[in-house]
């Protein structure tokens, strides 16, 4: 490992190329990684059916959200941190699949604690703040706030230097090699850090639009690869940004126009079931409207305290 470590630190360590060239080498591990994503992703719409309602959407017990936030960052992480993990498990000394596991789980760790204080920050807001999330009173304009902080972040320097660090695989593993299945879990958490640094607006800007809804998590997704992988690194930076501001202005100023978008009627947050999972069914005397996309939404908002009524648009 030493010898090819010693190699590679004369080679070139920018830009995604040596990663790419990884992944055409280990095309098993990289199908596996996504085949895990698929999983993620139908395990996910099955736990999140009928639970999307809209900005604020409340996030259940402690440990229900976090096995669903932790699946949910496999199936939006995977695919565009494949090329990293391929070309990791191209430089160790073992080729044992232990060592992209290890990896993949500190990365996955350093994504579980984001949940962590996710969940702390909204359970502190709830206490203090009571209902202040509900859409008819501050929700829809911090939303709105929160789409267009995430917009003006894409284009700091901090988000660039996490995100170069992100489309840097080589140069990444050459300055935090650490030996061992220690070392790769060490490795997949720092990994994962500079993923935070880089996308931590992305998951507010989920947050604010609908932690539950697949649409805007498959969207969120999307752009997160887009900014990793798309060899025109401006464009992506520049162009997530401009989506960003504009989904924050049609947000606070015609929330309808938004496609997609669960526009609860009145703020509430849902009863909780034995399993701890935020309620599917409103109480009696209570409906859900229907929008274009024909789904109730079902799931309460954070600090309220009865279900709420919800338009899709």
């Amino acid at each position: 490992m030493n010898a090819a470590v010693s190699a590679d630190r004369r080679a070139p360590t920018g830009g995604l190329a040596p990663a790419f060239a990884a992944t055409r080498a280990r095309l098993g591990l990289v199908a596996l990684l996504f085949v895990l994503a698929g999983l993620g992703w139908w395990r996910t719409v099955d736990r999140m059916q009928g639970m999307d309602n809209g900005p604020w959407t409340h996030l259940g017990t402690l440990g229900w959200f976090l096995g669903v936030w932790v699946v949910m960052m496999a199936a939006m992480m995977f695919p565009s941190v494949a090329p990293t993990v391929a070309l990791y498990s191209r430089m160790t000394r073992q080729r044992s699949p232990l060592a992209p596991l290890a990896f993949c789980t500190g990365y996955l760790l350093a994504w579980a604690a984001v949940g962590l204080l996710a969940f702390a920050i909204a359970a502190a807001g709830d206490w203090v703040a009571g209902g202040v999330l509900q859409w008819g009173r501050a929700g829809r304009w911090v939303a709105g706030a929160t789409l267009l902080v995430a917009a003006a972040y894409e284009l700091t320097p901090l988000k660039n230097v996490c995100l170069a660090n992100c489309r840097s695989p080589l140069g990444f593993l050459l300055g935090s090699w650490r030996e061992g299945i220690h070392g790769g879990l060490e490795m997949g958490a720092k990994n994962g850090a500079w993923c935070v640094g880089c996308c931590w607006a992305l998951m507010a800007s989920l947050f604010a639009l609908g932690i539950m809804s697949i649409g805007w998590m498959a969207f969120v997704a999307a752009l997160i690869a887009v900014e990793k992988l798309l060899p025109w690194r401006r464009v992506a930076t520049y162009g997530t940004a401009a989506v960003l501001l504009g989904l924050g202005v049609f947000l606070v100023a015609a929330p309808g126009w938004t496609p997609g978008l669960t526009v609860p009627t009145y703020g509430s947050m849902s009863q909780m079931t034995h399993r701890g999972e935020p309620g599917h069914m409103a109480p009696p005397g209570q409906m859900t409207q229907r929008g274009q996309m024909g789904q109730p939404s079902e799931m309460g908002q954070m600090g309220s305290s009865s279900n709420p009524l919800a338009t899709k648009y």
